[in-house]
């Protein structure tokens, strides 16, 4: 069985959370953390995540804490998601790039910050599940 992995990011911005609003015409939107798959040409987890997030939101980031593993079989594949934490330093929507920017199906793929506390972050349909309930057990020790 082949497995893939992929590496995410939860960025916390002076008292917020940045995540990504994704969302395909006639589908509901919904917000995922910045990531992606680990390419070949990634040196390791933590590459991977540097990576998506310059591509993604044209964003550096601080030093990364893996906070959440997630297993998902797939058929003939299994898909690891390495959640990490980590501060935004810059964000600089204009050095986005990368295929996703290339595809007219991408649909909607914009950052949004939030307020560091349950409600606001209660309120983003925040996928998948997993990943909801454990940034809602853990926003408000994040803020301290």
């Amino acid at each position: 069985m082949r497995v893939r992995h992929k590496a995410r990011v939860a960025l916390l911005d002076h008292g917020h959370l940045v995540f990504l609003k994704r969302g395909r015409p006639g589908g509901d939107a919904y917000c995922t953390t910045v990531g992606g798959s680990v390419e070949p040409a990634d040196a390791d987890l933590e590459a991977a995540l540097r990576r998506e997030a310059m591509e993604e939101i044209g964003a550096t980031i601080g030093p990364a804490t893996e906070f959440l593993t997630l297993t998902e079989p797939r058929g003939t594949s299994t898909v690891v998601q390495h959640y990490f934490l980590a501060d935004l330093l810059e964000m600089d929507l204009e050095r986005r790039h990368g295929p996703e920017f290339d595809d007219p199906d991408t649909g909607d793929f914009e950052p949004v910050r939030v307020a560091l506390n349950r409600p606001a972050v209660a309120a983003l349909n925040l996928q998948p599940a997993e990943l909801a309930d454990y940034v809602l057990g853990h926003v408000e020790a994040w803020g301290v």
